[in-house]
């Protein structure tokens, strides 16, 4: 009888320390309309930060293990979670489908910059961009203040060694997400599917934060507003990864 149960004890522990190894999974993503395969959507663990990217055939294979999430997301269609199952390890390939989005975009009129030859005339018809980024004695890297004005350098002296107040609301109550930053950042699937991403959907998906949230974190470490809407979030990433690395180190100087 003992034996029974020591047996069944063990076959119990074996199920669970295989229900948490990380194992290469299968899958295969479709349109929910057409039942034909997508190429290049991108998937993301936000367990385990890695990604990777389906191909021609809509297959995809990426590291997970039960119970993590997996972010899907592609250009025109609705990005979805799905939940690994221990279905899904024990019985291989699955179908995720994706719902297409009927978006209707505004006519948008780009105005190229037509120049004169004429450089009086020139200079007041080309576009001036007043983002500075200065850099402080001690740091390894610089910050954007957003515009050459008096204010501009004490409004990043402020944000830098006034850590306290909001950037530690973020970082400092969020080192889990924060940890996160550096496997993005180490991830080149992730890196790659960044680089050609400007919704945050991603970012906000792994960092478990809102876009407002996102804004504003650049905000107050003094990146400038044309920088926050024009960057891709590869940038925005590297963005707030500077801010925070820079945040632990004065963190640390001041304990």
């Amino acid at each position: 009888m003992k034996k029974h149960v020591l047996f069944l004890l063990f076959s119990f522990l074996v199920t669970i320390a295989f229900a948490q190894d990380i194992n290469p999974i299968k899958g295969k993503v479709l349109s929910s309309a057409t039942d034909k395969p997508l190429e290049n959507v991108n998937i993301v663990n936000l367990n385990e930060v890695v990604g990777t990217t389906t191909n021609k055939e809509g297959d995809f294979n990426i590291r997970a293990k039960v119970n993590d999430t997996l972010y899907f997301s592609y250009l025109g269609y609705k990005s979805i979670r799905v939940r690994v199952t221990n279905d899904w390890l024990k019985f291989g390939d699955i179908k995720v489908k994706m719902t297409e989005l009927g978006i209707a975009l505004e006519e948008v009129v780009v105005k190229p910059v037509q120049l004169t030859g004429y450089v009086e005339v020139d200079a007041k018809i080309i576009p001036i961009y007043d983002n500075y980024r200065y850099r402080i004695s001690g740091l390894s890297s610089g910050y954007e203040g957003g515009s050459k004005q008096p204010g501009a350098v004490n409004k990043v002296l402020s944000a830098i060694f006034n850590p306290a107040d909001f950037l530690y609301n973020v970082f400092g109550k969020k080192p889990k997400q924060m940890r996160k930053l550096r496997k993005m950042k180490e991830d080149d699937e992730i890196r790659n599917l960044l680089a050609n991403k400007y919704d945050r959907e991603t970012l906000m998906a792994v960092l478990q934060l809102e876009r407002v949230d996102i804004d504003e974190i650049l905000n107050n470490c003094s990146y400038s507003e044309s920088f926050i809407k024009t960057a891709n979030d590869l940038q925005i990433l590297d963005a707030i990864s500077e801010c925070y690395e820079e945040y632990r180190v004065l963190n640390r100087e001041k304990g």
